[in-house]
């Protein structure tokens, strides 16, 4: 199955037959892979921020290897979405003070590494307004020839976010679940009707699996101009979740934590991450994590880590009795998602889920969830308050004009920091 995975990677030679444009995080073809979108401020972790920046100071950058031995001619283009990433009524000129096509020039080749892959790099031109965007990413000039479509966030911040203090939810449902509480001031901003023209929207761990759209506010209070959200009820409130599970192979002499052997005979080499085991019934242990998100890095070499680092199929297993229902290994790294690649099957022999992933190398947060009927997404993880996690806090303003879904605040909010 790998090898046969591989040789539809390196000759994949593309084509626009069948790919339907999708307003979301989505690859087009597997030989695209460790999409980032994130600020280029220079520091060394900067791919663990959000594909957010201020209309003041827009820095985003999106990055992307394509795993073919030939460049290919690349070109993005923007699209402006609603709060809910629906097509909004904008034209490209209402947001761009340029012509909405751009060719991505900066790139490089892979330096000595197992698989031969192309590094693309390319800075988002700025916009004029605020809102959701999806960058679209496609092949020699033909829009139906996707490649890869990516979400980021230009805000405005014109509101003023309040933090209420954390009044516990519903009985039990204190132990495993978040509440966040917050206030909406919006003095300085003229808004006849508050509950119809703002939107506020909440995420999780830079997440948009389990976002909270359209979150209804508990209280107007008209008078001094603010929003009130008390997240009292089961379904506006968040599963905490448990603090991420890790493999750290940014070195392949020297293997980091959870890394069991490396298989240096196979092409391209295997990594088989230690044997997890269902954490349901444990409980909470604190430690350190990246909510989810991966680092890309090489500590073998000198060279620059983007280019010297090595894929390689990380072989996962997890020992549990069969469920009903399907378990998918997720993070950021295959942007949350549950599709056939990265869906574990039953080992009998084993007595366990197995399935393998190709990753660049790095530092990897994943966990392991469940689909299907009678089943929690998070049973095998397990789910406490006490976990640390990473809010942020989007609301959206439609004015008469433009009609569309405008980026007033964006704030992030992190709960049990460490």
């Amino acid at each position: 199955m790998k090898n046969i995975f591989l040789l539809f990677l390196l000759f994949s030679i593309g084509g626009s037959a069948q790919k339907k444009l999708l307003r979301e995080d989505r690859t087009y073809e597997d030989q695209i892979r460790t999409i980032q979108l994130y600020p280029a401020t220079g520091t060394p972790y900067a791919c663990q921020q959000a594909a957010a920046a201020s209309i003041h100071q827009q820095n985003l950058v999106l990055v992307f290897d394509d795993l073919q031995e030939e460049y290919n001619n690349y070109y993005v283009r923007l699209l402006h979405c609603n709060h809910d990433w629906s097509p909004s009524s904008l034209k490209d000129m209402d947001f761009l003070r340029e012509y909405n096509e751009f060719v991505i020039n900066q790139y490089e080749l892979s330096n000595n590494t197992n698989i031969v892959y192309y590094h693309y790099q390319f800075t988002l031109p700025r916009v004029s307004l605020a809102g959701n965007y999806v960058a679209v990413v496609y092949r020699e000039g033909d829009k139906d020839d996707l490649i890869l479509t990516k979400r980021f966030m230009i805000y405005d911040n014109r509101v003023v976010l309040g933090m209420d203090n954390q009044i516990s939810g519903l009985g039990t449902l204190r132990s495993t679940n978040q509440q966040i509480n917050f206030t909406v001031n919006y003095k300085s901003m003229e808004i006849i009707n508050p509950l119809e023209s703002i939107s506020v929207v909440i995420r999780q761990n830079q997440r948009w699996d389990n976002a909270k759209f359209k979150v209804p506010p508990s209280f107007v209070r008209e008078d001094i101009r603010q929003l009130e959200y008390r997240m009292f009820d089961q379904e506006k409130q968040f599963v905490a979740g448990n603090e991420f599970r890790f493999v750290d192979f940014r070195s392949l002499n020297f293997p980091g934590q959870n890394t069991a052997t490396i298989d240096r005979k196979a092409h391209p080499w295997e990594l088989h991450v230690m044997m997890d085991q269902s954490r349901e019934a444990n409980a909470y242990a604190q430690y350190r994590d990246l909510n989810g998100r991966y680092i890309i890095d090489n500590r073998d070499y000198q060279d620059d880590p983007v280019v010297a680092a090595n894929y390689l199929f990380v072989n996962f297993t997890l020992a549990s009795r069969p469920v009903s229902g399907k378990v998918y290994v997720i993070g950021a790294f295959n942007q949350w998602q549950r599709t056939p690649e990265n869906e574990l099957t039953y080992n009998t022999s084993q007595s366990a889920y197995v399935g393998s992933y190709l990753l660049k190398q790095g530092f990897y947060d994943y966990q392991y969830a469940l689909e299907g009927k009678g089943l929690l997404p998070y049973q095998m993880e397990g789910s406490h308050f006490e976990t640390e996690n990473e809010y942020e806090i989007l609301v959206y303003y439609r004015p008469f004009l433009p009609a569309a879904d405008l980026l007033i605040g964006y704030y992030v909010l992190p709960v049990n920091k460490r």
